[in-house]
């Protein structure tokens, strides 16, 4: 039995404490939002929080996250950055979208004005098919303007 705590809510996982932390959410807690891209941490498509950091679930297995705190793209409560990918119409295809938003989020967090070169460093383990790298480092710039007002 694992305990873990996602979104602000304690779960009782009956599972192998090995299982990668994407699995769980998936499968037995029904959080589809993390998505599964490469499955070798490589694309960032399954990017969470453990503890306020970007982690990539595919690699995280559930045995090391007891007593920490993990968040998924449905416990993200940043709305205005969410807004600010809609207004720079950075979803194309979608898919990568919710670990890019976490990934930028736990920029924002550490840094709330970060420059283009601070943008581009942490971003560059999310990989877009679409190519929308720009409109990604305009709506973190716009929510970093927005939110430094």
């Amino acid at each position: 039995m694992s305990q873990l705590r996602i979104n602000g809510r304690l779960y009782t996982l009956d599972a192998d404490p090995r299982m990668p932390l994407l699995w769980a959410l998936r499968d037995i807690l029904g959080l589809t939002g993390t998505k599964y891209g490469c499955g070798a941490g490589l694309c960032g498509a399954c990017t969470v929080h453990v503890d306020g950091k970007p982690a990539r679930a595919c690699l995280t297995s559930i045995q090391s996250l007891e007593g920490k705190s993990v968040t998924t793209i449905e416990g993200l409560e940043d709305d205005k950055l969410k807004d600010s990918w809609r207004r720079h119409k950075v979803p194309q295809c979608g898919y990568c979208q919710t670990g890019q938003l976490m990934s930028a989020s736990a920029l924002l967090s550490q840094n709330p004005n970060p420059s283009d070169a601070e943008i581009d460093s942490a971003m560059s383990g999310n990989l877009c098919r679409c190519g929308t790298y720009t409109r990604i480092r305009d709506a973190i710039k716009d929510h970093a303007r927005e939110t430094n007002k």
